[in-house]
Order: C-alpha cells, then structure tokens, then sequence
C-alpha cells in the first residue's frame, strides 16, 4: 500500500504545471456542464492557454505590488475563478483559438468584485475571427479578399446587374512606393464553383473610420499622446501610429464577421463564445485595455506585432516574459 502511494505521489511531481491546470479545466467543466473528452488538440491548446494566463498573472501581480494603492487581492491562480474560466477555455479550444498565435485571442485579467475573484476576459483577434467564420459559417467563400485602396490607384467595382451576372471589380495599383493616402478599401466574398454568389463590398475611409473604437489609443491609430515626467503629465506629442494597418484590420475583421453563421452549426461552445463577446463586461475590458496601453506608453514604445484588437482595435500589450515560476496549485 506504501508502495503504492509513493507511485502515485511520484506521477503527480512529474505531471507538469500545464498539465495539471488542463486536468483541472476538464474535472471543473465537467462538475459543471457535463462529460467531455478533450482531443489532444484541445490539449494542447488547454496548456497554451495555462503558459499564457501564468505570465498575464505574474505581470499583474507585478503592476499590483507596484500600484500606490493596490488591490487587496493578489493576483495569483488562487484568486482566479476557475469555474468561468474552464467554461470558457473549453470553447475557445473547440473552436481553435490559440493564445500563443499572434492575432487569435488575447487574455485580459480583471477584478471581479461581487466574487472578489479575477475574472478572465478573451478579446478575439482578426485570425481569430477568420477562424470561427470558416468553422461556423453558411457557404463559407473560398477565398476572402481584402484591400486597402489609395488615392493613386485604380479600383472600379462591377456590381450585378441584368447586364452583369457575376458582381467582381478591377483593380490596379499605379505606384508601389508612394501610393498616396488611403481613401477607402473593399472585401471581396469569391466563390468558385458559384461565382454568381461573389460579393463585393466597398467602404469609404468614412465608413472605415466609423468603426474606430471609442477608446482608440494614438500608440496605435496615431493622433495626440500625453506625455509624462516623473509620473505627472507635461504635456502631449503627435505620433505616426499604424494607421493604414489598423484600418486594413478594420475591414478585415468586417469581411469574416460578414459570413453568415450556420444555425445547424451552433454548439454550446460558439453560444458560449457568442456571449463572452456581447457581455456587458466587455466595456470594462476595452476600458482597461485602454488605461493599459496609456500607462505602458509613458514608459516604453509598444511594438505593433505584439498586440491584439479590442474590436476593431489593436490595444494590448504583451506580457513580460518572466523566469518566475507558477504559483499554482490544482
């Protein structure tokens, strides 16, 4: 019997953090909704979304302890409400959205107060977007085209008519390296084997800039930025931003969010996903994520590569890296 408890002692020291935390999401998800077998990509995934919520804490808990007035409740894995966030892990893997791939999903960390627990919120990027479309969607296009047009191109649409059975456009691009400001863009839905279903849809750089979030950071949309010294503002400078690639994305995201879900496609997993992104929380999180990215802008400059969108905007700083190891216990 000794014997035996030493063995199963020694195979709990040798599963790894991440694995601990993926069995734990599976025992929490199914005490809560039910039995569910979870592929190996789902696995994989599940210990992914571990190594990213670890270094998501580990930087808040930072931010924390050097906070002048810091919360009460340490962020750490203790304080995490486990019982959403297996839910929520569970579907954002069945659908394949990976944390560690740039642009899929992001990871955002905020109090809940009525629990007194940290609630995680996911902000879905634009690969993120393509992903679920192509996975849910009604007559899903072969192919999705996206473009930004400027003011010394070419671009004429053809929309159907009694004349035009197929709606397509041309489109020509007259100098490479200085092709003026951009005054629009366009998606274009192809279909193949059915091109009378082809979609073209043009936007103004009005109808883009509709889009923009209200909390548009100029780290990102360019514009006037405060600047600080020694913590007190003193002022603001202009920034270039990444303005043409943020509204690229605008479209882009437009273009997926355009393909039709299909009802007899719907699970709990994308239902589950559908009410993360039209949760009342989500305004709360595009706030924090705004008063982030203004408090790390005083100090550094962020890279564009290392963020995800809020909506139709790019505004999250990466987590440090960090040697520390988890504080974790399942």
């Amino acid at each position: 019997m000794e014997k035996k408890t030493e063995e199963i002692a020694k195979v709990n020291i040798d599963i790894s953090p991440s694995e601990r935390f993926t069995n734990a999401v599976i025992k929490e998800y199914s005490s809560n909704v039910g039995e569910l077998e979870m592929t190996s990509f789902q696995k994989k995934l599940t210990q992914n979304y571990f190594i990213k919520l670890d270094s998501v804490l580990i930087t808040a808990e930072q931010k924390r302890l050097g906070s002048k007035n810091p919360d009460i409740t340490p962020c750490t894995w203790a304080n995490v409400n486990m019982s959403k966030l297996s839910q929520d892990v569970m579907s954002f893997t069945s659908i394949g959205l990976d944390p560690m791939q740039q642009n899929h999903i992001n990871l955002i960390l905020f109090k809940n107060n009525k629990t007194n627990k940290y609630d995680v919120g996911f902000i879905i990027g634009y690969r993120g977007i393509e992903i679920k479309s192509k996975k849910y969607g009604f007559e899903v296009p072969d192919d999705v085209i996206v473009e930004l047009v400027y003011s010394s191109d070419i671009f004429k649409s053809r929309k159907k008519d009694i004349n035009n059975r197929i709606e397509n456009y041309s489109f020509e691009i007259k100098n490479d390296f200085d092709r003026g400001d951009v005054i629009g863009g366009f998606y274009y839905h192809l279909f193949i084997n059915k091109p009378e279903k082809n979609k073209l849809v043009t936007m103004s750089l009005k109808d883009i800039l509709k889009r923009k979030p209200k909390y548009a950071s100029a780290e990102f949309w360019g514009g006037e930025k405060s600047v600080y010294n020694n913590g007190k503002k003193s002022g603001t400078e202009t920034i270039e931003g990444y303005y043409d690639e943020m509204l690229f994305k605008t479209i882009y995201r437009k273009a997926y969010n355009d393909i039709t879900i299909d009802s007899e496609k719907i699970d709990n997993h994308l239902l589950t996903v559908i009410n993360s992104e039209n949760s009342e929380k989500q305004n709360s999180v595009e706030q924090k994520v705004n008063d982030e990215v203004e408090e790390n802008a005083n100090n550094e400059t962020l890279s564009f590569d290392d963020a995800e969108e809020v909506k139709e905007e790019i505004a999250i700083e990466e987590p440090e890296k960090s040697a520390m190891q988890p504080s974790i216990d399942f």
